[in-house]
């Protein structure tokens, strides 16, 4: 397969990032002015991974595209990292945020969307009793609470390179020798995660056996496919390993869907037949609108109902104030009921397998060891050649210069994707036309590459 010139690349990404200085000044002028008042010079510091040298900022966004304050225009296949799975500003969302806005932001009482919202999470994912956050990470910390407080055991398992957010507990990884390990760049960890959590690569069912077999992990927390390294997808007969051992032993198994829910309305759950004993999910479900959720099976209900001794309810409980509140709310039921309904997945599926049989075409053309990953409506090009199979080895394909010459090059010319990775989403506003545009940049930035 053909070799990528190093010398080249440099070159080229080194071309593309003076052009986007040039036609993105406003961005720039921004970029600086934030620095005297912002961490990092940005709203969170997440946003300074920008393969340009500085973030493009936001002036308009609507459907599958963004506008810059430059006023230039993008397709989106970003779509927020999966929050804007819906499309940016679905109509049916907007309408219902502004409805509940002006009726009232927050108040320390329900409304009765939350139950219709729980009812529809109940038929998309299986597990029957809701609750609500606002973010995924919460959602998650306070699953693992609750497993820990049914089972009585203290650690938990995740795979290797996951992510489910910044909870303590899943920042560990698997290193090159085989060890348990804090992962890298872990800020101001409250104690060793490795005291906490075992940790075994995807894939690996002899590992999770081993780690599981020492009978004090409350729960197994997993995304059915791994996403944020990257999309790693099960081997056959995996995710039915992982339940088997979870029943043997006791363990408690969490689907984390927040990005495997592109496999389709109900997630990697619904789509391949998954019985986890609780959901957890955010972003998408929301039209954008800050939301999370975590559900369990009536059985794991049934048994906290009969602990009366847990604090589920005052300082000791789960959740927080704002968590559930009537805005999120509104918008969770708009958009599940009008805009990420069961009839949009089959399209964004066939954009999805458009955009990636378009790069699988352009990889063959010019004999690249590289491949194409795909999740429902998620795509993603790797940089290896067959697909990793962990998060070890998609952590070791990654190329930092390959990827932001090519972030950069699509950048420059009006496509988007995640800035972490070569992930593109999606959503029920995507077209062809727009697909095509990547594949129309794509195959002109890999051209300029080989020479």
């Amino acid at each position: 397969m053909a070799d990528i010139d190093r010398s080249r690349l440099g070159q080229l990404l080194e071309q593309e990032q003076a052009r986007f200085a040039e036609i993105h000044p406003r961005s720039a002028a921004e970029y600086e002015r934030g620095r005297a008042s912002l961490f990092g010079g940005v709203p969170m510091t997440w946003m300074n991974k920008a393969a340009g040298g500085f973030p493009l900022y936001l002036e308009a966004a609507h459907g599958a595209s963004v506008r810059d304050i430059d006023g230039l225009d993008y397709v989106d296949f970003a779509l927020g990292d999966t929050g804007a799975m819906a499309g940016h500003s679905p109509a049916p969302t907007v309408a219902a945020v502004r409805e509940q806005v002006a009726k009232g932001v927050t108040a320390m009482m329900p409304t009765s969307d939350a139950a219709w919202v729980g009812t529809e999470l109940t038929r998309r994912f299986g597990v029957s009793a809701w609750s609500f956050a606002l973010t995924a990470t919460d959602a998650n910390r306070w699953a693992i609470r609750l497993a820990r407080a049914v089972t009585g055991r203290p650690k938990i398992l995740v795979n290797s390179y996951c992510y489910h957010g910044t909870v303590d507990e899943t920042l560990v990884k698997v290193d090159e020798h085989g060890n348990q390990v804090i992962r890298e760049g872990n800020v101001g960890a409250a104690v060793d995660p490795t005291t906490t959590t075992r940790v075994v690569e995807y894939n690996d069912v002899d590992a999770l056996e081993r780690e599981l077999s020492y009978g004090d992990v409350a729960c197994v927390l997993m995304e059915p496919a791994l996403t944020n390294i990257g999309i790693v997808l099960p081997a056959d007969g995996y995710l039915t390993a992982v339940r088997e051992l979870c029943t043997r032993t006791g363990t408690l198994l969490i689907d984390d869907e927040t990005h495997t829910i592109s496999a389709g309305p109900g997630g990697a759950t619904r789509a391949w037949g998954l019985h986890p004993d609780m959901v957890t999910i955010g972003k998408a479900i929301g039209g954008g609108i800050p939301c999370g959720a975590y559900g369990m099976s009536a059985e794991l209900a049934e048994r906290f109902a009969g602990m009366p001794e847990l604090d589920l309810v005052d300082m000791g409980g789960v959740g927080g104030t704002l968590a559930g509140n009537p805005v999120s709310m509104a918008a969770m039921r708009a958009t599940l009921s009008q805009v990420l309904t069961d009839e949009a997945w089959p399209a964004m599926i066939a954009l999805a397998d458009r955009f990636g049989d378009a790069v699988d075409a352009v990889i063959d053309t010019n004999d690249l060891p590289w491949s194409v990953s795909r999740l429902g409506a998620r795509v993603e090009y790797r940089f290896c050649r067959p697909a990793p199979r962990n998060g070890g080895e998609s952590a070791a394909a990654s190329d930092e210069v390959l990827e932001d010459y090519l972030h950069t090059y699509l950048a420059n010319r009006g496509v988007l994707m995640t800035p972490f990775h070569n992930m593109a989403l999606m959503s029920p506003a995507t077209t062809p036309a727009d697909v095509d545009k990547h594949t129309e940049v794509f195959t002109a930035a890999v051209a300029a590459l080989v020479g």
